[in-house]
């Protein structure tokens, strides 16, 4: 098999898990997306050098962690606008949005194609903010199918809304179980903006 997946990580950056995080893919050559909480990203801004260095893409997850279907569009519209300029605050202009738990609307749509941003799911969940271990989390995504060309991962280098656990211990065990596989089979792990995949 060749081709190419996606490892992303929403929520982050974290001062200790995020920059263990860079230094495990930057051990396997591999790339990652980051998408990043914009108030987080500006505490941090050696670690989001660190990830454009290491050719890492960063992208935007959200200034504050709200559903958009809870946000009227022109309060959608004002939060974007302070997170653009946060990010570029740190030398950051995303080509990539998620939005917080995947939750899109007409206006996030809207917005998005207003400032050039490409809107981007997963196909394969984690779930690593329950704290499931990392051997079983691996096995949820083989009952699933497993790593394919095209995949996109959905992980979490912080904690965030709602999580259960209390680190990152599983997502980096799961992390490089990943990377070995990928390798396995051939797969290229490449920024979400690069990925030939199932979501693009």
């Amino acid at each position: 098999m060749s081709g190419t997946v996606a490892l992303t990580y929403d929520d982050g950056p974290d001062p200790f898990w995020t920059d263990l995080l860079l230094a495990e893919l930057r051990q396997h050559g591999a790339c990652a997306t980051f998408f990043v909480t914009t108030p987080r990203a500006v505490l941090a801004p050696d670690l989001i050098e660190q990830m454009l260095a290491d050719g890492h893409e960063v992208a935007l997850h959200c200034m504050r962690h709200i559903r958009h279907s809870e946000l009227s569009e022109s309060g959608l519209a004002a939060e974007l606008r302070t997170a653009l300029r946060q990010l570029g605050s740190v030398g950051v202009a995303p080509r990539a949005w998620r939005a917080p738990w995947g939750v899109e609307t007409g206006a996030t749509r809207r917005l998005a194609g207003r400032h050039g941003l490409r809107l981007w799911g997963w196909n394969l969940d984690s779930h690593d903010w329950r704290g499931d271990s990392a051997a079983a989390m691996q096995a949820a995504l083989v009952a699933q199918g497993g790593l394919r060309d095209g995949d996109v991962l959905l992980m979490h280098d912080a904690l965030g809304p709602g999580a259960r656990r209390t680190g990152c211990e599983e997502t980096m065990a799961l992390t490089r179980r990943l990377l070995a596989e990928a390798g396995r089979l051939g797969l290229e792990c490449v920024p979400i903006s690069e990925a030939d995949g199932v979501l693009a």
